[in-house]
């Protein structure tokens, strides 16, 4: 079932998303050479902390596979990862793709959104992949529109990234959100054009290509969490929360610097 929200939840919910801009923001200011991913996590839950805010995703727990809890603030993604990686103790290097994403609950309300990092000077293909996928986000961003189909968004996505020679992920979609980090419906980042609900004015979804150098396909870990390209190549996620209104999209967690690459 896909909740509505009034404009007085939506404005809830855009101070929930500026919570999430700033942590991220913050978090590619501080993702360079040398730094760990788990200084990166303590940091960003120390400002969730003290905004008043929690972090949504620690001690996340699926409700459709068996998995321990999410155990950080922070989803830490490093080159080959495609979303859910774990922060810890490997450090940052020249050159690596670091894809973050976190959602910050404030208030009864859930704001989640995503960026990808080159720490340094990255490869050509890095560097490409990551301009990629940011395009992508603003393709399908346009598209949430009152009167399109949800499918449209997703169809935008897949159009873009594959004629740039990527591939989107299919096993992994975005999401509507509101009170929860998780609602209807799932916003897929393929498929045909003109299908699916309408988009309306009070949706909100959070709309998160995931794009791979090569193929689509991804592999979990053991424990679930991290998720890797299968054919060990490299992976980009960009993510935002986006308000459908009569007068077209509202992005709920701007301003990120999606532009935040670590020169």
């Amino acid at each position: 079932m896909i909740l509505l929200k009034s404009r007085d939840e939506i404005e809830k919910m855009r101070k929930a998303g500026k919570l999430v801009a700033e942590v991220l923001s913050e978090v590619a200011r501080l993702a360079l050479p040398g730094v760990t991913t788990k200084e990166l996590d303590v940091h960003a839950e120390r400002l969730i902390l003290e905004s008043g805010g929690r972090p949504a995703f620690k001690g996340y727990q699926p409700d459709f596979i068996r998995c321990g809890p999410f155990p950080a603030t922070l989803c830490t993604s490093l080159n080959n990862e495609v979303v859910h990686g774990i922060p810890g103790d490997r450090v940052l290097k020249e050159g690596d793709l670091l894809s973050v994403d976190t959602g910050v609950e404030l208030d009864g309300y859930y704001g989640d959104a995503a960026i990808s990092i080159i720490i340094g000077k990255g490869s050509p293909e890095a560097e490409r992949l990551v301009e990629v996928t940011r395009g992508a986000l603003e393709v399908a961003i346009k598209m949430c529109i009152p009167g399109k189909r949800l499918s449209d968004v997703s169809h935008a996505i897949q159009d873009f990234v594959e004629s740039e020679g990527f591939q989107v992920v299919r096993r992994f979609v975005g999401h509507g959100i509101g009170r929860s980090m998780h609602e209807d419906p799932p916003v897929l980042n393929f498929g045909d054009p003109g299908k699916g609900p309408e988009l309306k004015p009070g949706m909100v979804i959070a709309i998160e290509p995931m794009v791979n150098a090569g193929t689509y396909e991804v592999d979990a870990s053991p424990d679930y969490w991290p998720v890797y390209t299968r054919d060990g190549k490299l992976s980009a996620h960009f993510e935002h929360t986006v308000a459908i209104t009569e007068d077209g999209p509202d992005i709920l967690t701007a301003p990120i610097a999606l532009t935040a690459n670590r020169k």
